[in-house]
Formats: C-alpha cells, structure tokens, sequence
C-alpha cells in the first residue's frame, strides 16, 4: 500500500511550529509521510533531535531569514511571505507529481491564507489545522458572521457581556481575542484570518483539524454545524503526557538555549512547592508590570522558578528593559531566575505546585496534562478567552485582574497564588479539577484514545474517500 503523502505548511513563529511538529509526528507515527514547511528563519531555530521516520522538511525564504523584528513592516513580511511561500509550495506540489509521488492533501495552520488557493489550484485536497481553542475559531466564525459590529462594542465597553450561539459562556471585552481591538499592534492579522474565512465559507463538507479533545471543548466543537470540527489534540509531546517517544524531550522549536541548572534546584524543593513563572517567547511585560510580579513573588514567600527571556532584538526599548529589575538580587534569594527552559520538564517536576501563565494554547494544554493550578495572566491574542475557559469553564485556576491603569498589582497577584496554592476550599476545588483534566488529557492522548482515532479518520477518508476503508 502506497503511504499516504501530507504537506504541513505553518507561520513561522514558536506557538505554531512545536504544535505542527507534534502533528506531523502524529501523522507519521500512523503511516503516513510529511513535509513540513516553513519559512527558513523558523527552520534554522528547530532543535531537530531525532527526527522521525517519514518527517521531512522544505524551508522557503520569506525574506525575512533572521527572523521578524518589532521595527518591521508587517504588511510588507505579510505581503513577501505570500508570494515566496505560494511560489515555493507551488514548485514542490509540482515536482512530487512530476516524480510520480503526488502529495495526498496539504494541510496548513491560522494566519496563512495563501496555502489552500495553491491546493486548489493544483487540485490537491486541503484542510486547516487550528491550534487554537476550538472556541476562538467560533469567536472568529462569529465576528465574521454578523456578530462584528456586537463583538467590537463589547471590546470598547468591557462592563457588558455577549453570548454566541452554542458557546456556554458569557464573553466580556477582556475574553475576547485582542486582534479585534483597532488598536493591536499587528495589523496583518484581522486581514489573514478574513482571507481564511471567506476561503472556507467557499467550500463544502470542510473539515477543520482542532489542537482540542473531545471532552475539553464538546459544545464549541459542535456550534457550527457547517464545519466537520475534528478534535486530534493536544498536540504536545507524548513523553510528557505517559507515552513512549523519549525523543519528544529534544524534538521542537527552541528560540533559547542558555539557562542555569533548574532542574536540580527543582529537584531539591519540597514536592507542590514551586511557583512556576513563564510569559511566553513573544510577550514582554512592562517594567513596571514585572517588579509587581517580583514583589507578589516575595510576597507569598515561596520558591519560585521565574522565566525572563533575554533581550534578542537591538530595537528593544532600553528605558523599558524587563530584565533590569530593581530587587533581583533579593528574588534569586529566594528562586531562580533563568532566561529559558524545557518549560515541559519544568511543568512534570513533582515540585512544582502552580504555573503563572500568559495563557497561551499550549501552555494551556500543557497545564492542563501536568495536573497544574493556574494564575492566568494573559496579554494578548486567545490568551483572554483561554483565561476565560481556565477559570469558569473547567475551573483550574484563577484570573488576575489589573486595575484602572491596565496594570495587575502585586496584592491581586499575591490573591491569587494563595488561593491556589492555600488550603483553602477554592484551592482545593482548583487542585481537585486540575487532577480531572489531567487524566481526561491523558486518557485523548493516548495509543487508542480518542484523538488517535479521530485523526485515524481523518487520514482514511482523505486516502478511501467514498470507498470501503481497510481495517488497521
């Protein structure tokens, strides 16, 4: 039997790619082959590992090959990164057919709009991999659908709620994705994700790859009746979550690689002791927002393992440097600072106890999957709504609340990791739900379990479409 042959095509940015390499491991790990591609700045900071049989990659320059800076023009990288990357999935889609090894269907993630209209131009089949929650791509759905005009008032009059069709909650303007405020600061995103949407309002039976499980997002999953929402997650390393692929541990992308010997300090640190602190690769938190962090963090009196990236870009702001905190000293008394780690062997130490988080999808996945407690603390993009499902919805954690200055105070933050990490009853109702989700994660995610099947599905009605499916 001839294996089935995917393109992945993913943005070229850290919360897209170690997903995409999950899922491209996914597939291979069934029978089929992957060419993942993305641009070459993304490609070169890939820490490959052992790369998995059957995965292979196909960079393009995007013009951009030291990666995107804050200083750049976004519609201009947008612009060049459409033309050179349809060129290059063009040529290859081409030279796989002329080699007598077609590709079976392409396959392409949020925020790239140009890969179907390649795939259907070529007639290859097509199908978006969303790595969000399924509940933003309704949000998104929504907005475009008659509810844009309703979604904008809620986001410039945060005290007022909506609810969508089939969502079981009550979205104010702090839940919703902050792409719809006119004010972010990318503006090539709301363009992107229109250009996708009226691409899927054109086709029929089009089904959607979600970075979910069943049991975590039923409702969302089944509120647009148009769409085939497939749950085939989380997409995070099977090694951290029972499985038995060591080389998940080295096998991502890793924009930083120096840090201090965390794990043996974690290691000597009473088990559900440890404050786990990270904001994500992109998110960088005012100076004065990070020693309010810092001060909580004195203040609750426990250790602390606090992740501050270092400065990358020469066009950073120097008056607003997060790393030049004004007590460091007095804070590495107490835990560690360091500017990167294996934030999943971090989340699978027995010591930590709580993860303050910006709420990014995977960082909310893998919370999820280690059992975790969580201080939401989201910045921008999904990071609100999945703060919105963290704290109403599965009940796993608590949301910071900043004050009328758009910043969250140390007393708020100092609440918060007590009510977590207290004895409290809300503390223990929160570790109790945490538990839950860690094994429902688990159950998806394993050989046989729900996510294995769906994508197992999905694989065979791309490969036997209208024909009798061979048994496994």
């Amino acid at each position: 039997m001839v294996k089935p042959r995917f393109i992945l095509v993913t943005f070229p940015a850290q919360g897209h790619i170690n997903p995409s390499i999950q899922f491209a491991k996914r597939l291979t790990a069934i029978g089929a082959e992957v060419t993942l591609v993305t641009s070459l700045s993304a490609y070169r900071h890939m820490s490959k590992g052992s790369t998995p049989a059957g995965l292979s990659f196909s960079p393009f320059s995007d013009g951009y090959d030291d990666g995107l800076k804050p200083s750049d023009d976004y519609l201009h990288f947008r612009s060049e990164m459409t033309s050179r990357g349809s060129r290059a999935l063009s040529d290859l889609i081409v030279s796989a057919e002329n080699e007598g090894r077609p590709f079976t269907c392409l396959i392409y993630t949020l925020l790239l709009s140009w890969p179907p209209l390649v795939a259907q131009e070529l007639h290859v089949p097509s199908a978006m991999l969303w790595i969000q929650p399924a509940t933003v791509f309704d949000i998104y759905y929504y907005y475009f659908h008659g509810y844009g005009d309703t979604i904008r008032e809620k986001i410039e009059n945060p005290s007022y709620s909506i609810e969508l069709p089939g969502l079981p909650l009550q979205l104010t303007g702090r839940d919703l994705p902050s792409f719809f405020d006119a004010s972010n600061n990318y503006p090539f995103a709301m363009p992107s994700f229109k250009e996708q949407f009226d691409f899927l309002d054109k086709e029929t039976n089009q089904k959607m790859l979600v970075n979910t499980l069943d049991d975590l997002e039923p409702e969302a999953l089944r509120a647009i009746g148009k769409f085939n929402m497939i749950a085939i997650g989380p997409l995070t390393p099977s090694a951290f979550l029972g499985g038995k692929d060591p080389s998940d541990k080295a096998f991502g992308c890793d924009l930083f690689k120096r840090s201090k010997d965390y794990n043996q300090w974690l290691n000597s640190k009473p088990k559900g002791s440890v404050i786990y602190v990270s904001f994500g690769s992109i998110c960088v938190l005012s100076k004065r927002q990070m020693e309010e962090v810092g001060y909580a963090l004195l203040d609750s009196g426990r250790p602390f393992l606090w992740v501050i990236r270092e400065k990358v870009k020469k066009d950073e702001d120097d008056d607003d440097d997060e790393q030049e905190l004004s007590f460091r000293e007095e804070l590495e008394k107490l835990g560690m600072i360091v500017p990167w780690c294996s934030q999943l062997e971090v989340l699978s130490n027995n010591s930590l106890g709580c993860f303050m988080t910006h709420c990014g999808w995977n960082s909310t996945l893998e919370s999820l999957g280690s059992g975790l407690p969580v201080v939401a603390f989201p910045q921008w993009s999904d990071q609100g709504t999945n703060a919105k499902l963290i704290e109403d919805v599965w009940k796993t954690g608590m949301r910071v609340k900043a004050n009328k200055e758009g910043i969250i105070e140390r007393d708020e933050i100092k609440k918060c990791l007590e009510l977590v990490m207290g004895d409290g009853e809300k503390g223990e109702e929160i570790r109790r739900n945490a538990k839950k989700w860690k094994d429902l994660v688990r159950e998806a995610s394993k050989e046989g379990g729900s996510s294995e099947r769906n994508l197992k599905d999905f694989v065979d009605e791309i490969v036997y479409p209208k024909k009798v499916v061979p048994p496994y």
